[in-house]
């Protein structure tokens, strides 16, 4: 008996998941390129300035977040809280026991507690003293200045005289300023600017301020 013909193998159609797994690739790979080529385009290498401003929450957890990313580098800090009086703080409590943590409070309380503008005002100066001690010192890697946004937007502090020390301080030095209502002048002068944005906060339910979540 002859042999039956062998039958021509056929080739399998593509399945949707083949098909969708080819778009993802052509896309990841164009995006690769674009993000390849602007890595290879920054080639400065240099302190920045960021800004972290807007009514929304987060702006001062995030700046303690970098802080913890430049410990982790050995980077030597310096955290100079303005407006804020309180020093039961979490972050307080954590950066305080880091060996390359200087950590100062000069704020008596936010303006409405204080009801004395002459007292913000010398509150401020003590602060931009320590700030400016920081800001000239080339051993200090990063430099946080907490609220600092509020004491220029209240004019507690001329705004030149911040803008010059950020503008004279050391080559390789990160300086993040927090705070809402940042002037234009400040977005200006700095690389990175954020603006926190409030969908929805917790206090506007009646929930108090929580330990470890907002102190």
């Amino acid at each position: 008996m002859a042999d039956a013909p062998e039958r021509a193998l056929a080739t399998p159609a593509p399945t949707q998941t083949d098909a969708t797994e080819a778009r993802h690739q052509a896309r990841m790979a164009r995006k690769k390129a674009v993000i390849d080529q602007k890595i290879a385009a920054a080639k400065t290498e240099r302190g920045v300035v960021l800004v972290h401003t807007g009514p929304g929450k987060g702006k001062s957890t995030a700046a303690f977040g970098l802080l913890a990313r430049a410990l982790g580098h050995g980077l030597r800090a310096v955290v100079v809280q303005f407006v804020k009086g309180r020093s039961d703080t979490g972050e307080e409590a954590f950066f305080r026991r880091q060996a390359n943590v200087t950590w100062v409070v000069s704020g008596e309380g936010f303006t409405w507690e204080t009801q004395s503008r002459a007292r913000d005002v010398a509150a401020a100066e003590a602060g931009w003293h320590a700030a400016e001690t920081a800001l000239a010192d080339p051993t200090v890697g990063l430099v946080v200045l907490d609220e600092l946004n509020i004491v220029l937007k209240y004019r507690y502090l001329p705004l030149e005289r911040v803008l010059t020390a950020l503008a004279n301080r050391p080559a390789m030095q990160h300086v993040v300023i927090t705070g809402r209502g940042a002037p234009p002048e400040l977005l200006a002068a700095a690389d990175t600017v954020t603006e926190m944005r409030l969908v929805k906060h917790a206090f506007q339910a009646g929930v108090a301020a929580m330990p470890g979540v907002e102190f």
